[in-house]
């Protein structure tokens, strides 16, 4: 085997270092901050070799799929989620069927299983507006959703207004006869309207931070 130059050894700590610390493996932009190196293509350069010398093992169909091969090294299962569209005013989110979790979608994103967190029929939608920011959700994030058609008070929800015809990110209040949609926003309002006004779409699971 090859000697290992500086750069591979920091690579492969940065790998082992973040799944111990995440129980998932790092993206190649989290090894490329982790290790001071200048730019993504110089990490998958560098695991290309790490991958050759046998010391990892990599699926290119995931953004994730980097495994250590090392004895005792924590082992990943890496989920394909389906990207639906985004929420945004006048587009309803697609309502999730079986066939969305059967059939390939154009456009997905891999996580860890862990990070799903048990939850099973899950897709994601892309966020448009700062309706959330408060919550760390931010214009161009994806939010994991799980499939669902209810909701308690408190929860994190797409719900489609069906007069106004208009899809919303919020957190979820029952009052009365109404529903309350909190933005996490100080300079937004809350969404008053009637109970039957409004059909929830899924929960939030998790949330991926566009970097852009």
């Amino acid at each position: 085997m090859k000697e290992l130059s500086p750069k591979q050894h920091r690579i492969l700590g940065a790998i082992r270092d973040f799944v111990d610390k995440h129980d998932y493996p790092p993206s190649i932009r989290q090894i490329q901050e982790a290790c001071g190196i200048s730019s993504t293509s110089v990490v998958d350069y560098n695991l290309r070799i790490l991958e050759k010398q046998g010391l990892i093992r990599r699926d290119r169909e995931v953004s994730r799929g980097i495994e250590l091969t090392s004895p005792g090294s924590r082992r990943t299962r890496v989920v394909e989620v389906p990207v639906l569209g985004a929420i945004a005013a006048g587009q309803p989110i697609p309502v999730p069927t079986e066939e969305t979790f059967t059939t390939p979608a154009e456009d997905i994103v891999s996580l860890p299983a862990e990070m799903l967190g048990g939850h099973e029929n899950v897709y994601a939608v892309r966020v448009k507006g700062n309706s959330m920011i408060d919550a760390l959700i931010n214009d161009g994030d994806i939010v994991v959703m799980e499939a669902a058609q209810t909701a308690d008070d408190g929860e994190m929800v797409a719900a489609w207004l069906k007069r106004e015809s208009e899809a919303t990110l919020k957190k979820f209040y029952r009052e009365g006869q109404r529903v309350r949609l909190q933005p996490a926003n100080s300079a937004m309002q809350p969404i008053y309207t009637e109970a039957n006004n409004v059909e929830i779409q899924g929960r939030v699971v998790t949330v991926i931070r566009s970097l852009s």
